[in-house]
């Protein structure tokens, strides 16, 4: 049997943790368990990742293909965004990994980097008007209700509800966050 190149080790060792965090966690996820499913020494796991927060922030990326969202009209992108959002089968693995692993300062703070770069950022950057960064903020909180709901707690009523019918109604959930309100419903102060 041929030797693997350092190459070819280091790439199994990121597959075989990608498959792991994304299964169990980070915290169920030993570096003897990365090491094994990779075939090689957890010493080697070590020597090319330096540590197990890094090579799981190595192998859990959080990206979005904007693409077909790029010349999507605003008064659209609610319903478009949850379309390609749910389409994405690698979002669900990565957001539940890093979801679990978010007691982890590293980690914590490459979700806090991910929220502001593939969501936040980016739609604040498509609206206008004083509230843009709320709504965009806003906007953030609808998807993650949506995502926490359905992989997290797997909320039974979504996890079976129609696709289209789910796409359409949290689309136009997250459509409502982004708009600019019409009025500031201004409420009377209570009596004393």
């Amino acid at each position: 049997m041929a030797r693997r190149t350092g190459e070819a080790t280091r790439e199994e060792i990121r597959a075989a943790a990608s498959r792991l965090f994304r299964e169990r966690g980070f915290a169920r996820t030993s570096v003897r368990d990365i090491a094994a499913q990779a075939v090689t020494n957890p010493a080697l796991v070590i020597r090319y990742f330096g540590t197990k927060e890094l090579l799981f922030l190595d192998t859990m990326r959080f990206t979005i293909d904007d693409e077909p969202l790029l010349d999507v009209p605003l008064e659209e992108f609610g319903e478009r965004f949850v379309e390609v959002l749910l389409a994405d089968d690698d979002i669900r693995g990565v957001y539940l990994a890093l979801l679990r692993g978010s007691n982890e300062p590293e980690i914590r703070a490459r979700l806090q980097r991910i929220h502001e770069q593939t969501f936040v950022g980016p739609v604040r950057a498509r609206l206008t008007g004083p509230s843009a960064d709320v709504r965009a903020s806003l906007a953030a909180a609808v998807v993650g209700g949506l995502l926490y709901s359905l992989w997290v707690v797997e909320d039974e009523s979504l996890v079976t509800a129609d696709r289209d019918d789910l796409i359409a109604r949290y689309g136009a959930l997250l459509q409502q966050a982004l708009t600019e309100p019409t009025s500031h419903r201004r409420t009377a102060a209570p009596p004393r």
